[in-house]
């Protein structure tokens, strides 16, 4: 039974370590944050820090030679790494929704935007048929892609970049997930798409009052999205604090260097 007052994500001494002809390598040592309903936590840190590694252990999608070796992913109440492939199978998609960095690869170039949304209304049994149709319109029209009952017939070369991670949205929110992980979801965008991309996550976060795990490398994101921020570098979390406390008072001499490195940013 999960605690409506505790934290929906609790990411408890996450190790993930890759097996390498050389040894064991670890791309995240004791990991630790938690994320609440409705709430953004920004994962920030250089590219290789271990930002992505973590997201995809929070979802069990670690491909071999890689490997969790300790720790607990508490969400809603149970630990997700005490479950089989069946149940994990539930929750992705369903209860945890994922944006991918690039939609050309996360999106399949064989079937139509629609057809994807309607597979995964099917594969969770929300919808089907006629039913997951109209659903995959609503979704489209909740993203802001225009002529959602055209768009829906479009295949994802069909679209534009800024189009195509919004039609990525609309398959992450497609089965209502109350948490979604977003893995530097505006990085393969132009200046002013990223900020209507940004606009839209936070518009949707307040309209589903979504829990958002946001992954990014860029500090202007991380101002303008987290309530709260966790630093990692080389694999380990160094600081975490509410987003205008870390701004005006970073403690790790690494989050004094990221801030520094920002044009404009001041050296504390």
């Amino acid at each position: 039974m999960s605690d409506n007052r505790g934290p929906m994500l609790s990411v408890e001494g996450l190790t993930t370590v890759f097996t390498l002809p050389s040894g064991t390598v670890p791309a995240v040592t004791d990991v630790s944050f938690e994320v609440g309903a409705g709430e953004t936590l920004c994962l920030v840190g250089e590219s290789g820090s271990g930002k992505s590694v973590t997201a995809l252990s929070i979802l069990k999608l670690v491909r071999h030679p890689g490997r969790i070796t300790s720790g607990r992913i508490v969400f809603k109440g149970r630990d997700l790494l005490t479950l089989d492939d069946h149940e994990m199978h539930a929750i992705r998609g369903a209860e945890i929704g994922l944006v991918f960095q690039e939609p050309v690869t996360a999106l399949s170039p064989v079937f139509t935007i629609g057809s994807q949304i309607a597979e995964t209304l099917a594969v969770h049994g929300v919808a089907r048929g006629r039913a997951a149709r109209r659903r995959a319109v609503e979704l489209l029209d909740a993203v802001s892609i225009p002529e959602p009952a055209r768009r829906v017939r479009d295949y994802p070369h069909e679209l534009s970049g800024g189009l195509r991670q919004r039609a990525l949205i609309a398959l992450a929110l497609a089965c209502s997930p109350s948490l979604v992980i977003a893995d530097e979801p505006t990085t393969a965008l132009d200046v002013t798409i990223q900020a209507q991309i940004l606009e839209l996550l936070r518009d949707l976060r307040k309209r589903f009052n979504l829990a958002l795990l946001l992954i990014t490398h860029d500090f202007g994101v991380v101002a303008q999205m987290a309530d709260r921020v966790a630093v990692m570098q080389a694999g380990r979390i160094v600081e975490q604090a509410p987003v205008r406390d870390l701004f005006l008072r970073p403690t790790h001499p690494y989050t004094r260097e990221l801030l520094a490195s920002i044009p404009g940013g001041r050296r504390h």
